[in-house]
């Protein structure tokens, strides 16, 4: 005969206590994650340019405020770029320089629209960013293509992330053997607060308007495969042959 003996006083088996520990430590883990991840932002942090790429010779470190090293050692991490498009002129050509921020799609339509009332021909706008909004990209892509605006990345210059965006509306566009174009996954609005159905909604609204975006304009959506495989801290910098691939230049340099 079994000694085992049940405390008479013990609601609840064994077993059901240990599931609803484990539930309990499930939801903690989860509410310590979104803890963590809302902090990070206001957290210092390490710069990932420092960091040797870990994911071959097309993808570097990336950082929204600086250019990439070509490869580990090759160039010097380059100081801070403007916290918004900085406009300068040359004859017919607007040089766009900086972070896409918030609200710089109506800055630079309003740009263009003053020079265009004051008969300042615009023909090229050369881009040299690290990326930014997604949205004002698009909106400064649009306004471009219906001004019938060519774009160009010159020697040496950047456009990452959201850049190539802009850099899509041009009419012809011309990218230097060493100007980078890169590309990666964006952030699209803040998730840690949201439940997970509605940022993947975001998601895949924001995917949707991208994609759609690059048809008009006659992008190749292979493109995507390489942004959607690289994650938002590194970037995928397309080499020549794969800009041209998918429609980013129309002229080779």
């Amino acid at each position: 005969m079994s000694t085992e003996t049940t405390d008479a006083t013990d609601p609840a088996p064994t077993g059901i206590r240990r599931a609803i520990a484990g539930i309990v430590g499930v939801q903690v883990a989860i509410a310590a994650a979104l803890l963590i991840t809302d902090l990070a932002g206001s957290l210092p942090r390490i710069d990932p340019l420092t960091r040797q790429s870990p994911s071959g010779p097309s993808t570097r470190p990336y950082s929204p405020d600086r250019a990439p090293s070509t490869l580990p050692g090759e160039r010097p991490v380059t100081g801070p770029m403007p916290e918004r498009l900085e406009v300068s002129a040359d004859g017919p050509t607007l040089t766009l320089t900086g972070q896409i921020a918030p609200g710089d799609g109506a800055r630079i339509g309003d740009e263009l629209r003053t020079r265009a009332g004051a008969g300042q021909t615009v023909a090229t706008i050369r881009l040299d960013s690290p990326g930014g909004s997604v949205s004002d990209a698009l909106e400064i892509g649009e306004l471009i293509r219906g001004s019938g605006i060519d774009t160009e990345i010159a020697a040496n210059a950047i456009c990452l992330s959201a850049c190539p965006y802009i850099l899509a509306g041009g009419v012809e566009r011309t990218v230097a053997s060493s100007g980078r174009v890169g590309v990666h996954q964006h952030y699209f609005g803040e998730s840690t607060i949201l439940p997970a159905f509605i940022a993947v909604e975001d998601i895949q609204r924001g995917q949707a308007e991208v994609m759609a975006y690059l048809t008009r304009m006659g992008i190749g959506l292979g493109i995507m495969e390489h942004a959607m495989r690289t994650p938002p801290d590194q970037i995928y910098l397309l080499s020549q042959e794969e800009l041209s691939e998918y429609d980013m230049v129309t002229a080779a340099q």
